[in-house]
C-alpha cells in the first residue's frame, strides 16, 4: 500500500508498505480522505513537533476517514463497508484521573495520537491507503456526512473544544487567527448560539474563508486595530506578539481562550492587561470526548466545504504540504485524496 511517511527534516516520501492485518480487536479500513494539520508540517520541516522529536520514519496524518473493509475477530457492532472516522487518541496505561480532572481525558499524561512522535516507537498516522485501527477509536459516520467532510470531525472537535470551555450562547464573539482552526472554532461559535462572531486576521483569503465558515464581520488587522471590549474572545494564532492587542481587545473581566498552539520557548508578549481588566485567560488543548459532537454538528448541517481549499492525490503528498505550508497560495484545509471514489 501507499503511505505518505516522513523521514527527517525535509525529507517526505510516498512509500509502499505492507498491507496492515487487523488483531482481534481491530477492524481495516481503505482510507479515502486526509486533511492536512500544522503537526503535519511541523514533522515534515522540522522533524519534530512540540516536544515530539522523529527518530524514526512515520506515516503523517490524524484528520482521516475511509470505509471498513474487514473485521477482527472479536469486533461487534461494525459492518464492513460503514463510512467511519476516528478517535485519534489512546490512552496509554489505566485511564486512571484525579478527580479534579474526570473526563478531561485530553489532559492524560500519557497518550498515543495518530501520526505522533511522542512515544517510540511512533504511532503512525492514516495517511495511507490502508489502516488497521482499534475498533475502540472507530466512529461510524451518519447517513448524509461524506469520508471527505468526515475527515474534519478532529479539528472540528478541537474547535468545538475551545468553544465549549465558555458559554457562548447570546454572546458576542471574537476570533484572531483565521487559518483552519480558527475557522472552525467560527463555525463552531455561530453553532453553539453566539449571537455575533468577529473573525480577526491579516490575510484577506483566510477571512474570505472565516465569512463563508459564518462570521458576521471580519476585521483585516494589517489595516487596523482589533475591535474593542469584546466579552468572549479566541485567540487562535498562537502569535505571541498579537497578544497584547488580543488582550486590549478583551472587555474588562472579559474570558480569552487560548487556542492556538503557543511555542514552547521564550518569546516576548505584551501581557500587562491581564491583570489589569482582570481577564480570565484559558488554555484549549485537544478535546476529549467532542469527535462524536464534531460527527453530530456534520449531521446537522455544519457546513466545512468552505475550508477545503485544495485538494491532491496521495502521490502529490509533497505539494500538498507544500501548499498548506504557503499563505500565499490563498490555502485553508489542504486535503489528500488516500483512495476510493469519495
Amino acid at each position: 500500500m501507499k503511505a505518505v511517511v516522513v523521514h527527517g527534516a525535509g525529507d517526505l516520501r510516498v512509500d509502499d508498505l505492507p498491507d496492515p492485518t487487523p488483531a482481534r480487536d481491530e477492524v481495516l479500513v481503505a482510507m479515502e480522505w486526509g486533511g492536512v494539520c500544522g503537526s503535519d508540517l511541523a514533522y515534515w520541516r522540522n522533524a519534530r513537533s512540540g516536544t515530539a522529536v522523529l527518530r524514526h520514519p512515520m506515516v503523517l496524518g490524524h484528520e482521516v476517514a475511509g470505509r471498513v473493509v474487514k473485521l477482527g475477530a472479536d469486533v461487534t457492532g461494525l459492518e464492513v463497508g460503514r463510512p467511519v472516522t476516528f478517535q485519534p487518541a489512546q490512552l496509554v496505561g489505566d485511564g486512571a484521573m484525579p478527580p479534579r480532572l474526570a473526563g478531561r481525558t485530553n489532559l492524560y499524561p500519557a497518550v498515543r495520537y495518530f501520526g505522533s512522535a511522542a512515544f517510540d516507537p511512533h504511532t503512525d498516522g492514516g495517511f495511507c491507503e490502508l489502516r488497521a485501527v482499534r475498533a475502540a477509536q472507530v466512529r461510524p459516520l451518519p447517513e448524509g456526512v461524506s469520508t471527505r467532510r468526515g475527515a474534519l470531525a478532529e479539528p472540528l472537535a478541537v474547535a468545538i473544544h475551545a468553544v465549549g470551555r465558555v458559554d457562548v450562547a447570546g454572546r458576542t464573539v471574537l476570533v484572531n487567527g483565521c487559518g483552519p482552526i480558527g475557522a472552525l472554532v467560527v463555525a463552531a461559535a455561530k453553532h453553539a448560539g453566539a449571537a455575533q462572531v468577529l473573525a480577526a486576521d491579516v490575510a484577506a483569503s483566510s477571512l474570505a474563508v472565516a465569512r463563508a465558515m459564518g462570521a458576521d464581520e471580519v476585521v483585516d488587522v494589517s489595516a487596523g486595530p482589533l475591535p474593542d471590549d469584546v466579552e468572549i474572545v479566541f485567540e487562535a494564532s498562537g502569535v505571541p506578539a498579537a497578544l497584547g492587542a488580543v488582550l486590549h481587545a478583551t472587555a474588562k473581566g472579559g474570558t480569552l481562550v487560548q487556542v492556538g498552539n503557543l511555542p514552547g520557548t521564550e518569546a516576548t508578549a505584551v501581557l500587562g492587561e491581564l491583570v489589569t481588566r482582570e481577564i480570565t485567560w484559558m488554555g484549549s488543548y485537544r478535546f476529549s470526548e467532542e469527535i462524536d459532537d464534531a460527527i453530530t454538528a456534520l449531521a446537522d448541517g455544519l457546513d466545512v466545504d468552505p475550508l477545503m481549499t485544495h485538494t491532491f492525490d496521495i502521490d502529490d503528498a509533497e505539494e500538498a504540504l507544500r501548499v498548506a505550508a504557503d499563505r500565499s497560495t490563498g490555502s485553508s484545509k489542504v486535503m489528500l485524496r488516500l483512495g476510493g471514489d469519495a
